[in-house]
């Protein structure tokens, strides 16, 4: 009996350790060839001397398990380096066929404290990363599609978060990085469509190095899987990069502990219309106050709240 990803080849960014690891050992138990890329510094705030030990790990559990795996240790936020990790994967396997975004890192504060710098770092290893990757996998499954005349196999599955859906009070730039995700999936899965590729994002929820403040008081069960274990995500992005999801596009599903919420697009709460040509201050203030007066204080636009969800 074959498996679902036999013959296929996938990227996983940020694979080293947590949610990355848990997605890149899931593709390669349903039989992916997978490119293991980590950048390897220790900090989750992207501090410290990069490493090639997280990767090579990795790597090295997926063949000691019987699968094919590369280690590649470039930095995704870098164009060049982005476009090495790509030919990494085609050089290597002769072909690439799934990409999953994953990597990042954190720089949490208050947006009157963050620096420059503080929201730089966080845009460029998740947004950029994100789209630096995108953009060498995209134009490879375009020549492949001009090549044979017709439509190619093509997976991305982009990692956004419920910080871009709830909010996130300390992580502005986080949460800007992460709503940018969701844009740029978006973007190009109606731009890849027509050569086979499908785009679609992921807003997990798992107890990782990145999230290890946030669910500090949730206490991991003495018995059975952690309801928080990333090994809760990896299937839902096994089933994204599979040929039974070649429906899915353009698609932002919430995953944790046992559990998808597929979100969808923003609706128009309420309208109005002006009586006269355009608005005055006047006619706005009497039919917009009274709308947001009926709503509790503080209270902020967020798919969320239709969801039933929390940030995490």
């Amino acid at each position: 009996m074959s498996l679902p990803l036999e013959g296929l080849c996938a990227i996983v960014t940020g694979a080293g350790r947590g949610l990355g690891r848990a997605e890149a050992l899931e593709l390669a138990r349903l039989g992916a060839a997978v490119v293991v890329n980590d950048f390897g510094q220790p900090g989750r705030d992207g501090s410290g001397e990069a490493s090639t030990a997280p990767a090579e790990q990795v790597a090295a559990e997926i063949r000691a398990a019987g699968g094919r795996a590369l280690a590649h240790t470039g930095d995704v936020s870098d164009f060049r380096q982005a476009g090495e990790l790509v030919e990494s994967a085609t050089g290597e396997f002769g072909r690439l066929d799934i990409l999953v975004n994953n990597a990042g890192i954190l720089r949490d504060r208050m947006v009157f404290s963050m620096t420059e710098d503080e929201w730089d770092a966080v845009i460029r290893v998740h947004l950029k990363g994100h789209f630096n990757t995108t953009h060498f996998a995209a134009a490879h499954w375009r020549e492949r599609s001009k090549a044979v005349g017709g439509p190619v196999y093509g997976r991305i599955v982009n990692t956004s978060s419920e910080a871009f859906l709830a909010g996130s009070a300390g992580q502005p730039n986080y949460a800007a990085a992460k709503g940018g995700i969701v844009g740029l999936t978006t973007s190009t899965a109606l731009a890849l469509a027509k050569y086979g590729v499908t785009a679609n994002a992921i807003c997990p929820r798992a107890r990782t190095r990145m999230t290890e403040d946030v669910f500090a008081g949730f206490q991991q069960p003495a018995d059975g899987l952690d309801p928080l274990a990333p090994e809760h995500v990896a299937p839902l992005v096994g089933y994204l990069a599979s040929p039974a999801a070649a429906r899915v596009n353009g698609q932002l599903i919430v995953v944790h502990g046992g559990m998808v919420a597929i979100v969808e697009r923003p609706r128009v709460q309420a309208r109005f219309d002006s009586k006269q040509d355009t608005f005055t201050y006047d006619e706005l203030d009497a039919l917009l106050t009274p709308h947001y007066a009926q709503r509790p204080q503080g209270e902020t636009f967020a798919a969320a709240e239709v969801l039933g969800l929390r940030r995490s």
